[in-house]
């Protein structure tokens, strides 16, 4: 995939697939962890588990390894998170986070149809609860989340090294 990888992280509503689906519209390598990673599985084995659950949902380790290995592009992105994180954080040159403010993200959880993650109650609970408390994702730089997308995108690139593009 990418000489230099990044990882673009923040609880669920900061625009990761968004960010993901703009990157790959201007020709960038851009990774969707959560449709091209992500399973269920035990967080202490990696073993896959039934039903799902917000701390099951880890990204495949060898899959990421090895698409961050694969030097054919200038630049990967890798939009979305897991709760292994720490188990591949060291493949990723820069991390940056997508962050956003409480209002925000209340009116972008309410938007989400019910059968996506974070459109039951609970979810949307766990996910306010997570953003309080600023736990669930890696350190990393602070992107401000509540800028039209394409200046997100245009900062993570700026930031990443490689001058934005917009088809």
């Amino acid at each position: 995939m990418g000489r230099r990888n990044y990882l673009v992280e923040g609880v669920s509503g900061t625009g990761k697939t968004s960010v993901c689906r703009e990157l790959r519209r201007r020709g960038y390598d851009a990774v969707n962890g959560d449709t091209d990673l992500a399973y269920q599985g035990d967080p202490a084995t990696g073993e896959p588990v039934a039903g799902t659950a917000h701390e099951h949902h880890l990204w495949d380790v060898a899959k990421v390894r090895e698409l961050a290995a694969d030097q054919r592009a200038g630049a990967t992105f890798f939009c979305g998170g897991s709760r292994n994180f720490p188990d591949f954080l060291a493949v990723f040159d820069e991390v940056f986070v997508l962050e956003i403010d409480a209002d925000t993200l209340r009116r972008r959880l309410d938007a989400r149809p019910k059968d996506e993650w974070g459109g039951r109650p609970e979810q949307r609970a766990l996910i306010e609860r997570l953003h309080s408390i600023g736990e669930d994702t890696p350190p990393g730089t602070s992107i401000d989340a509540t800028a039209p997308l394409a200046q997100v995108v245009d900062e993570i690139l700026r930031l990443s090294g490689h001058a934005p593009v917009t088809p």
